[in-house]
């Protein structure tokens, strides 16, 4: 009952030079805009969309992406920083009590969405050749498989965890030691300056790991569902006629990510201050309702009014 659990503690990054360090965190979302990219360039091929649109197509989507993300995190979980550490919502550094390369964290996805909607819009605007919701119906694919890889970025980083498992006994549960003890807790605990070998003078002592409550991997939760997400989009595009009824695909994208979401919330720990805390829902769950109503209406509601193409 018990192979199920385990501890984490990884190496999550390479030491370039200084304080600067290749986390594997952004490496996944490297992973997951080239992979994206593929994947509409696989579309594009087979709908004969001339390949000249994809690579504007691209810089827009990472450009809303990360600037919608970054800014949905300051507003829905973070926005005292605004005015305690305004320039780190725009680059890859905190400020407050010294310079430190931390890379872009802070990142929601719900802000990720809104900003990848704007993006294809202003996108729509410049290049004519498709409607908006073709290009949605189609980048909501790209935009799956590449959650996938975010919320394992998200687990190497050991962030966005899980609730303390209850009961204790329960079968799958992870024991995150980078997030229980802070790169300044450890080197005060163990006495050892090295951060990394600190954490794993922690991960050898029984004493100090029977402190760490198992928790939920949420990430990999919702990881592995978007797996899911990913196939039944693509099984709709390529293998039925769904593709041609115009918003479908993102409104199935919308009902299916989204209600994973909602229901991930219920095991996962906030991910900072709590605006929204109503009927014992969270901020995370009261965001997704608005996108799972939306996807309803699109995949059996909505008609458009001239065809589109």
């Amino acid at each position: 009952m018990y192979l199920l659990k385990f501890d984490w503690n990884p190496i999550t990054g390479i030491d370039i030079i200084g304080n600067f360090k290749l986390h594997f965190y952004s490496l996944m979302w490297v992973v997951a805009f080239v992979l994206g990219w593929y994947i509409m360039k696989r579309i594009f091929t087979k709908e004969k969309v001339s390949l000249e649109y994809l690579d504007p197509l691209f810089i827009y989507t990472v450009v809303a992406t990360m600037l919608g993300a970054r800014l949905g995190h300051v507003l829905f979980y973070q926005s005292e920083l605004i005015s305690e550490d305004f320039f780190s919502i725009f680059l890859p550094f905190r400020f407050k009590g010294g310079i430190e390369f931390t890379g872009f964290q802070g990142l929601a996805s719900h802000g990720a969405a809104i900003g990848i909607i704007i993006g294809m819009y202003l996108y729509r605007i410049k290049y004519k050749y498709k409607s908006l919701l073709w290009i949605l119906d189609r980048v909501v694919i790209s935009v799956a498989s590449g959650a996938i890889f975010i919320r394992i970025g998200n687990f190497i980083n050991s962030e966005i965890i899980g609730k303390v498992t209850e009961p204790q006994d329960f079968p799958f549960g992870v024991r995150f030691i980078q997030d229980y003890y802070n790169k300044y807790d450890v080197v005060r605990v163990t006495g050892i300056k090295n951060v990394q070998k600190a954490y794993d003078a922690i991960a050898n002592n029984p004493a100090l790991l029977e402190e760490i409550p198992y928790r939920h991997p949420a990430q990999l939760y919702e990881s592995f569902c978007y797996v899911f997400v990913f196939l039944i989009l693509w099984y709709f595009y390529s293998k039925t006629s769904k593709r041609d009824q115009t918003g479908f695909l993102f409104g199935l994208f919308l009902v299916l990510l989204w209600t994973i979401r909602f229901f991930v919330e219920f095991v996962k720990e906030p991910q900072g201050d709590e605006y929204i805390n109503w009927f014992g829902l969270n901020t995370g769950q009261w965001l997704s309702i608005p996108f799972i109503i939306i996807g309803l209406y699109f995949m059996f509601l909505y008609k458009p009014k001239n065809e589109v193409r």
